[in-house]
């Protein structure tokens, strides 16, 4: 059987999904200086694939249209609401009026455990520069700082597969909010 062969088409594994009626999970992604164009077509492929409200894309960061992010996304630019602002202090404070919690995803001495945090939904996870990570100005203004566990001796991921990582988490976590309150309306 050839690798084609072996693939649901896009309408089985759509059927297939077990989304609760989901379409959409009140989560957004700020992108801070992120200088790869195929880490912010990956993030446009995760935020599509988990349900993110909106991306926004700050300072340096790519946005389309781009022959590299589009390479990357595979047409999720095309899905996913995003929005470009060279200035991410007046976007943090915009999200901050609207009832987001503002999450610094990020290694660092205050940071709790991904797998230990209740987040209050909505929610907008913070992702920095692939080296210098998340601009002073940005970590300060953030509600929580989040690391991944990391068990091995590196203790860094490429930002994208950070993204995926936190993105499916608060995914599971939602999902297991609106199954719990599912619960409690029907007994």
């Amino acid at each position: 059987m050839s690798r084609s062969e072996d693939r649901l088409p896009y309408s089985a594994t759509a059927a297939a999904r077990s989304n609760l009626g989901i379409s959409q999970v009140p989560v957004s992604i700020l992108l801070d200086q992120v200088r790869s164009l195929y880490n912010v077509g990956a993030f446009f492929r995760i935020a599509d694939a988990a349900g993110a409200s909106r991306l926004y894309l700050t300072g340096i960061t790519g946005h389309p249209p781009s022959r590299a992010l589009t390479k990357t996304a595979l047409g999720a630019e095309e899905t996913v609401a995003w929005e470009h602002h060279w200035e991410k202090a007046p976007v943090v404070e915009r999200l901050r009026e609207q009832g987001q919690e503002i999450a610094a995803i990020e290694t660092s001495v205050r940071a709790m455990d991904l797998y230990e945090w209740e987040p209050r939904f909505p929610v907008c996870v913070v992702f920095g520069h692939e080296v210098e990570g998340i601009r002073r100005e940005i970590s300060e203004r953030c509600d929580v700082h989040i690391r991944i566990p990391m068990l091995g001796r590196k203790h860094s991921l490429n930002v994208a597969v950070a993204g995926g990582v936190v993105l499916y988490e608060l995914l599971r976590k939602y999902r297991e909010r609106v199954q719990a309150l599912r619960r409690r309306t029907t007994s």
